[in-house]
């Protein structure tokens, strides 16, 4: 992610953007093809060459080499010199005053002397330039290719936080040593970010270590990749910024803050910042990200990247007034990139896991959770077998069991005399009726 003091000073100085591009066109080399050496955008070149912003890094040195002024003309050998060297001018005769008759065959043969002499300096004129043209040429793509190679060894020594992995010399590396290639030239310098973007140790070595179990998971989407190292970084950011973090009691708070009034401000005002704001200036002031590839890491239009940048650096410069009176907007990256650089240093953040480690626990992961889903699958079809084995095949209503029903109404008809009602007959039976007596029918 930073590097150091050190680094900084022995990076190659770079002339005014105007001069940037009158290399550039000298060398005949458009935007397109500066952008794909060195690994930018043409935006990115364009505005390294109208003095907007300007390489830093690896990219620097690499476009360095690209632009730096080659030879004055064509290197070639004493022989090669001798053979295309123009014939020097002779000196012309003076004119006659009156050239006789017989003296006229003499003179057409001087002056087609004089003007095969002059064909031939034109040839050679047309020689020497496309040779200059040619070894130019050749030049830039030496210069390149050895810049190319410079920066791969020097990227490899240091750990830089940038690039893939390459192949080493002419081997072709084997999965598993190409993945640990990006391991150790990457892992250290994620873990110092991870941590300036959480505040915790054992978050950030935890993140890292995630990021390249994924990475290792899915190996042959992230070798084809075109910055197998920014994949890996923003799986690693989106593990470490993850809200569930919260919930875990070890992760829960962060870490004490380092004792040293300046980096204490620093590490307290990124803590303050939102976590998108926090990983914007981090990516761009912190890795050296250029604007339009900090906006597609962080998923935001370059519009509002920008906007959270400014912001980010306005917070940030009210807690460090060193940074607030940097005269430009320049200046202010710079200072804010020593700043970020030095605290994740002073830091003790520790180191992550040899990459067999980590390659091991991918490989037991996944292992596991294949186990855990064949097992699973196994069950339920264990499950529905058993079902399927115990079912009824057709359907037998159950008998409802005797019980006392009550709430029935009584039934219809006469009812039962009561006391009262037999007393009434019966005293209606004994005594006779006072009115005319009943006819009695009788037989005829």
């Amino acid at each position: 992610m930073t590097r150091s003091t050190t680094d900084e000073a022995a990076a190659p100085q770079l002339p005014s953007p105007k001069e940037r591009r009158r290399l550039r066109e000298a060398k005949s080399l458009s935007e397109e093809q500066v952008a794909a050496a060195v690994g930018v955008t043409r935006a990115t070149v364009r505005s390294w060459e109208t003095g907007r912003t300007s390489p830093r890094g690896r990219k620097r040195a690499l476009y360095a080499k690209l632009i730096a002024p080659g030879p004055k003309g064509p290197t070639t050998t004493p022989s090669a010199v001798v053979a295309v060297a123009p014939a020097p001018p002779e000196p012309l005769p003076a004119p006659p005053p009156e050239p006789a008759p017989e003296a006229r065959a003499t003179v057409a043969a001087q002056a087609e002397a004089e003007s095969a002499a002059e064909d031939k300096r034109a040839s050679t004129a047309e020689i020497a330039a496309e040779d200059k043209r040619a070894s130019t040429a050749e030049i830039a793509a030496e210069d390149k290719r050895a810049s190319t190679a410079e920066i791969a060894a020097e990227d490899r020594k240091e750990g830089g936080a940038e690039g893939g992995a390459e192949a080493v010399g002419e081997r072709r590396l084997s999965p598993a040593e190409a993945f640990d290639e990006l391991y150790a030239r990457t892992a250290p310098a994620l873990v110092r970010q991870a941590y300036l973007l959480t505040g915790r140790r054992a978050l950030a070595r935890e993140s890292v270590e995630r990021a390249f179990q994924l990475a290792w998971h899915r190996w042959p989407e992230v070798a084809v990749d075109r910055d197998p190292a920014g994949w890996v970084r923003a799986a690693a950011y989106e593990y470490a910024m993850s809200p569930w973090h919260r919930l875990r009691r070890a992760h829960r708070h962060p870490d004490a803050p380092p004792t040293e009034p300046g980096k204490r401000a620093l590490f307290d005002a990124l803590l303050d910042l939102p976590p998108a704001y926090r990983r914007t200036l981090l990516l761009y002031d912190g890795v050296g990200l250029d604007l339009p590839e900090t906006a597609a890491e962080t998923e935001a239009s370059t519009p509002a990247a920008a906007g959270r940048l400014m912001t980010a650096r306005a917070a940030v410069a009210e807690r460090l007034p060193e940074l607030a009176a940097a005269p430009s907007p320049a200046e202010q990256s710079a200072l804010l990139h020593d700043r970020l650089g030095g605290l994740a240093r002073a830091e003790h953040v520790p180191v992550p896991q040899p990459a067999r480690a980590v390659r091991t626990g991918s490989e037991d992961k996944a292992r596991l959770w294949t186990r855990a889903a064949i097992a699973g699958v196994a069950l339920l079809i264990a499950v529905t077998g058993l079902t399927l084995h115990t079912a009824p095949t057709h359907y037998e209503p159950p008998i409802a069991p005797a019980e006392r029903v009550g709430g029935v109404p009584p039934r219809g008809g006469p009812q039962q005399l009561t006391i009262q009602d037999l007393q009434l007959q019966k005293s209606l039976r004994e005594q006779l009726a006072h009115g005319p007596e009943r006819l009695v029918p009788q037989l005829r």
